[in-house]
């Protein structure tokens, strides 16, 4: 079993910016794809970035250019950098990570992520 740790959220003003870290343990080896998902009040979760194992990258539109998703395999980490924010990425992010042998994502607690002045 995995479980997944996510850490670095805050508040931080327009245009500053964030390392979200995503800690795993357990059958780390047991995932593949990982990625950023976050929700805002009100509205559904949504897709931010994802990163296969082997580094193959996908990001919402809304975020390109500005946030990069990477993993370290060796450390069991992966991490969204978040530059140029706006009020909009105000959310709870979650990181997901998708095992080989099920269907079913695995999801950590959730970091707090504010954009404000």
């Amino acid at each position: 079993q995995v479980q997944l740790v996510e850490s670095g959220g805050g508040l931080v003003q327009p245009g500053g910016s964030l390392r979200l870290s995503c800690a795993a343990s357990g059958s780390v080896f047991s995932i593949g794809a990982m990625g950023w998902y976050r929700q805002a009040p009100g509205n559904q979760r949504e897709l931010v970035a994802s990163i296969t194992r082997s580094g193959r990258t996908n990001y919402a539109d809304s975020v390109k250019g500005r946030f990069t998703i990477s993993r370290d395999n060796a450390k069991n980490t992966l991490y969204l950098q978040m530059n140029g924010l706006k009020p909009e990425d105000t959310a709870i992010y979650y990181c997901n990570g998708q095992p080989y042998s099920s269907p079913n994502p695995i999801w950590g607690q959730g970091t707090q992520v504010t954009v404000s002045s």
